[in-house]
């Protein structure tokens, strides 16, 4: 390996029915890289370390400011986002691969539409009536603008998932990053209207319950997002309106 150069190890799979193997590609090393970038090199000359010619690899990016969360994968084992990953500070040789509790869609890409449906299962929006002026929303208290601000920092990367010993084929839990946003939404005077729909899909199979308050979630947030927090809260939430609605009679 020459002195400017290093290796990135790359996790590949073709199609998901067929056994994954390793490609390695030696890079040329220039100040301030990220994982991206690397990919890109890769993209353009898609040649092994050993001379094979091979496909470019996929992978999923967007926003490269970590804003969107398309290009969360491991990297060295640790799920984080490729865009923001910078070289000089992992350890070498860089092994990069995908996602490991989303469907695999191809290389490094995986399908995170779960996320997607969960988020619609709580009822994560605010419906609100768009057919005619409705005026000035709600007023939000200082206080609780402050708590809901970094709620709202959440870029859906999965990385909380990913993380998570409790999402897996027996548990089906829906993850710390919508457990968040049922408390995001919950927190808005509009949304409270609709906190019970919430906190009821919570109630289910995959809900609160099936969290084990293992707390790795709130360590890989490239947001910081305050996830346990959040847990606590939710989970706080959900014993009152189950109590509630059991002395009411409600469903």
């Amino acid at each position: 390996m020459a002195e400017n150069t290093f290796i990135v190890k790359v996790k590949r799979q073709q199609q998901t029915n067929e056994t994954a193997h390793w490609d390695e590609f030696e890079l040329r090393y220039r100040p301030h890289l990220n994982i991206i970038t690397c990919l890109r090199d890769i993209q353009e000359r898609p040649v092994t370390r050993d001379g094979r010619e091979v496909t470019p690899v996929t992978y999923d990016a967007n926003c490269l400011e970590e804003v969107c969360g398309a290009c969360a994968m491991l990297i060295n084992g640790y799920p984080r986002q490729a865009c923001s990953a910078l070289v000089d500070n992992l350890e070498k040789p860089i092994r990069l691969e995908p996602l490991t509790k989303f469907p695999l869609i191809r290389d490094l890409m995986v399908d995170r539409s779960v996320m997607f449906e969960s988020l619609k299962r709580t009822h994560c929006w605010i419906p609100i009536d768009g057919t005619y002026p409705l005026g000035e929303g709600p007023r939000v208290a200082p206080s609780v603008q402050e708590m809901a601000y970094p709620l709202s920092r959440c870029i859906t990367c999965g990385n909380c998932l990913e993380i998570c010993p409790r999402v897996n084929d027996d548990s089906h839990f829906v993850g710390a990053a919508i457990v968040s946003q049922v408390r995001l939404f919950n927190m808005h005077p509009t949304g409270a209207m609709h906190a019970g729909v919430r906190l009821e899909a919570l109630m289910g199979p995959g809900g609160i319950e099936d969290c084990d308050n293992a707390q790795n979630c709130v360590k890989v947030c490239p947001k910081n997002i305050p996830l346990t927090e959040s847990l606590a809260a939710v989970n706080g939430q959900v014993i009152r309106h189950a109590v509630k609605s059991w002395f009411t009679g409600k469903d």
